[in-house]
């Protein structure tokens, strides 16, 4: 038997072998999270006794706090705050609007985008609603001068990926205040961001250019939208008023939270497991990211308590102010470069800590194959699904510094139901969903650690 021959023959009768650790491992790792309530209790205490904890708030700030403790009990190597600034937008007394046609008043349940001007006392104008860009832009400005530009596109209901309807749509939310300001309108209302047909109104950030005037932004209830699409059908110069009394004060200092496990073989390559700590302010924050905050600390907690020593370092990072511009992950990036760190992988968790399929991953073709070849041991728990293009925004800052970002992938079908309105709260929340989304973190946090690209 030739020398080659025997070093494959080893290597093909090793590769079982490994697999079968590794599994063992995977199977530890999901049999603890599964049987523990940890991450319930955690997310339970932070929607109640702290709440929405959008970027800037007393609630926030709580929430490093809070967090930063959670992690030193589960015996981190080291744990450390990283400053960061913030905005600060509060959203002030409940919005109003109610529209007026032929003498009837009607109102309308709004709420102010994230990050919009007030409306300084009470606007009052006619509206032009518009479906899409093409739309608007065919418009004369003398059409649309003076008045509140209504953008009412709505997701659309036959795209089964319901991530994909909701991309297809959120322009309008993050564009349009640029848009309608420089046709000469006053205001603008963004139809809600969800195929459900209710009374929540959903909130999420809006975009302004310097060179262009600032103009309020709402944004309606689906029902809302359909009732006033209704009426000026049958009122064209059917008015609208609208009270917002939010205001964007000096940015705050605030922190990311960062604990790390050191590799003992490997220790100068990281691999980070993150979510964020904010939240926007209309309920309890429990899904967007309460549950990604509870399924990246229980990453630390299961590897101690299993007691694996990582071959490279394992770091946790908690981002602050992902939903107003991503400052907490653009400052981690920043340090990372000046340190000139090495990142073989970072993951993170904001789908919803609903029920996981897999992960969505950006990194070259090697790299995928690679993680192709592992996720094999995340099938027997339903999370194998290897898809391209990761959604965490946190990660954006980080390509080409990490060879691989991976978004947990989780089933999207109810997401936009409650995403960023008073909806998302506790009791919409499974814990057992959560605890298979840990698992699967951790596992893939695991082979990275161990194998590294």
């Amino acid at each position: 038997m030739g020398k080659n021959y025997l070093v494959i023959l080893l290597l093909f009768i090793g590769a079982p072998l490994f697999a079968q650790q590794d599994s063992i491992l995977i199977r530890k790792l999901y049999s603890e999270t599964l049987q523990q309530d940890v991450m319930d209790i955690n997310l339970k205490y932070l929607t109640s006794k702290i709440g929405a904890r959008i970027a800037g708030s007393v609630q926030a700030k709580q929430t490093v706090e809070w967090a930063a403790g959670i992690l030193a009990q589960f015996h981190p190597d080291s744990l450390y705050l990283q400053p960061v600034m913030v905005p600060h937008w509060v959203r002030g007394e409940q919005e109003f609007a109610g529209m007026i046609s032929k003498g009837i008043s009607a109102s309308l349940d709004v709420c102010a985008l994230g990050g919009s001007v007030g409306t300084n006392g009470t606007l009052t104008a006619q509206v032009v609603e518009v479906r899409s860009w093409n739309e608007l832009s065919a418009l004369d400005d003398s059409k649309v001068k003076g008045k509140i530009v209504f953008f009412n596109r709505a997701m659309d209901a036959r795209e089964p990926e319901t991530f994909n309807a909701y991309l297809s749509a959120v322009d309008q939310r993050s564009l349009g205040a640029i848009a309608a300001s420089k046709k000469g309108a006053v205001g603008a209302m963004i139809r809600s961001l969800t195929l459900a047909k209710d009374d929540y109104p959903h909130t999420g950030a809006l975009s302004y250019e310097e060179a262009v005037r600032k103009i309020p932004v709402a944004a309606l209830s689906t029902n809302s939208a359909d009732n006033l699409s209704k009426a000026l059908k049958a009122d064209p110069f059917l008015q609208v008023s609208l009270e917002m009394n939010c205001v964007q004060l000096p940015d705050e200092l605030s922190y990311n939270v960062i604990a790390e496990l050191k590799g003992h073989k490997y220790p100068q390559e990281i691999v980070s497991v993150g979510a964020h700590l904010d939240s926007w302010d209309l309920g309890e924050g429990a899904s967007d990211d309460g549950t990604g905050i509870v399924q990246a600390m229980e990453v630390l907690r299961l590897f101690t308590k299993i007691g694996i020593t990582p071959e490279r370092t394992l770091r946790i990072i908690l981002y602050m102010n992902e939903e107003a511009g991503a400052h907490g992950g653009k400052q981690y990036a920043s340090q990372v470069r000046e340190a000139n760190e090495v990142h073989v992988a970072a993951i993170e968790s904001d789908a919803g800590g609903f029920i996981p399929r897999g992960f969505r991953i950006e990194a070259s073709p090697a790299v995928i194959a690679k993680v192709r070849g592992w996720s094999q041991l995340l099938v027997p728990y339903h999370a194998g699904d290897i898809r391209l293009q990761q959604r965490g925004v946190d990660l954006v800052p980080m390509k080409g510094i990490a060879k691989a970002l991976l978004s947990l992938d989780c089933d999207d079908s109810r997401l936009f139901y409650i995403h960023h309105s008073a909806l998302d709260t506790y009791d919409q929340v499974n814990p057992r969903e959560v605890q298979l989304g840990a698992g699967a973190m951790a596992a893939m946090a695991f082979l990275f650690c161990k194998y590294g690209l």
